[in-house]
């Protein structure tokens, strides 16, 4: 957006049009006593020319993925985007912000919203999805609101194994409402099924699992539903859609509610985002769907229509029944992940997710070979897994940092249980030669 300041001449015309002799007086009602009497302490102005160079040089002093190996994950993924997403995304008629109200109008935006909607119904085994929502935390913490509506309870037995930083945004979110939210222990780097089999009481709305969970490892999820359902709770899966490629959807395990972040289908890291959160749920919970959901249908002479079907906001019904006050979905990000799963097709997710598998478990194989590094949990995992260290974590980030290598997750910023413990992140993008450099580099200790 571009600044343009007024001339002296032009603030005197307005100040003589609205009868004040200076902009002071338009601040007469602000006490003297903390108005700023001398001018703001900026630097000389800049030609456009130098402002750009100066915040290229800013910007410089940042590193991305694409200057370094990266086998950061923990919630951001480095995937591979074809160059086609973000050509179709830049259309013009696909950049704007707002709600297609009028649907006369706006059938080509609802139509995307309705095909995304469409994919992550496929991808998760549910009946019905909403347009977005901000991201997989937010849509995490929203449908811990839908479960305690439609179970009148208050009470969220939460797997320790989601991200804690999910489990964060949870907290803001329930404390306004008086939900608890009580914490399951994990064992051998998977949710404990028997201390959720003991803690779970009539007074649990929802029990809330990650797929795979923090750690990687991919838990059983027909277990939880049926520890769940047989309290009168529901099951709430967090799952990496990327890897509903190549494993069961939580829709047939047992779920009745699955969110997650999309950041993985067609969007950069971008330093954090714009992601979007995506939202699935079973029909008899489609009412309860924060947002919005677009329908198709069709008009008296049977031409194809799209329109806007069901919006459980405030805006829109009694503000006491609203399951949410959220506004606002990533209308572009969704749109993104939609191109993504368009281009790729069924065949392709399975063939990414393959990848991420059969690549993660041949550096965790590789890594396992070093000496001081042993893999702590012996379980099944896709895309990241753990290693335990004897040498600090930080020191060997620093090493591979040196080498052009962003290293992995150190665990134990979030788990003291689990200092010198790394967590790894393998996706498709990433070569053999890759993972060979980053054990050879881990490796130069000993």
């Amino acid at each position: 957006m571009h600044y343009l300041p007024h001339t002296p001449e032009q603030v005197d015309a307005m100040l003589k049009s609205i009868g004040v002799q200076s902009t002071d007086e338009l601040f007469r009602d602000i006490p003297e006593s903390i108005r700023l009497k001398q001018p703001l302490s900026l630097p000389q102005g800049l030609s456009e020319n130098a402002a750009w160079r100066n915040l290229q040089e800013l910007a410089g002093k940042n590193k991305h993925a694409g200057q370094y190996i990266c086998f950061l994950g923990a919630g951001a993924y480095e995937h591979y985007q074809p160059r086609a997403v973000s050509h179709l995304l830049s259309r013009s008629e696909f950049y704007t912000a707002y709600t297609p109200y009028q649907p006369e109008i706006s059938q080509g935006t609802l139509q995307a919203i309705f095909e995304y909607q469409t994919m992550i119904c496929e991808l998760t085994g549910m009946d019905a999805a909403n347009a977005s929502v901000y991201d997989g935390a937010t849509a995490l913490a929203e449908a811990s609101l839908m479960a305690a509506e439609a179970t009148r309870r208050n009470q969220m037995l939460v797997s320790s194994a989601i991200h804690p930083e999910y489990r964060a945004t949870m907290e803001t979110y329930l404390h306004g409402r008086g939900i608890s939210l009580e914490l399951t222990p994990y064992w051998g780097g998977l949710t404990c099924q028997d201390a959720l089999g003991k803690k779970i009481n009539k007074e649990v709305a929802a029990v809330v699992i990650q797929y795979p969970n923090f750690f990687g490892s991919i838990e059983n999820l027909q277990q939880f539903a049926e520890i769940a359902h047989a309290a009168g709770a529901l099951l709430i899966v967090c799952a990496d859609p990327v890897s509903l490629g190549v494993l069961e959807s939580p829709g047939k395990l047992g779920a009745d509610i699955v969110v997650g972040e999309g950041q993985s289908l067609g969007l950069p890291l971008s330093f954090g985002g714009p992601y979007l959160g995506f939202m699935a749920a079973k029909e008899k919970y489609m009412r309860r769907l924060p947002g919005r959901i677009v329908g198709k249908t069709v008009d008296r002479l049977g031409r194809e229509g799209f329109v806007l079907t069901l919006q459980a906001r405030e805006q829109h019904i009694r503000r006491e029944k609203a399951s949410s006050n959220i506004c606002s979905n990533q209308a572009l990000c969704a749109l993104s992940a939609t191109l993504y799963l368009s281009l790729l097709g069924p065949g392709g997710l399975e063939q990414v997710g393959n990848q991420c598998l059969q690549k993660s478990h041949y550096a965790k194989t590789l890594l396992s070979k070093i000496e001081g590094v042993t893999i702590p949990f012996q379980v099944p995992t896709f895309k990241e897994f753990v290693v335990k260290t004897e040498e600090s974590p930080e020191s060997i980030n620093r090493r591979l940092w040196e080498a052009g290598i962003l290293g992995g997750l150190d665990l134990g910023r979030y788990y003291p249980e689990l200092t010198n413990h790394i967590l790894l992140c393998v996706t498709e993008v990433r070569t053999k030669e890759e993972i060979d450099k980053l054990a050879r580099v881990w490796g130069d200790n000993v």
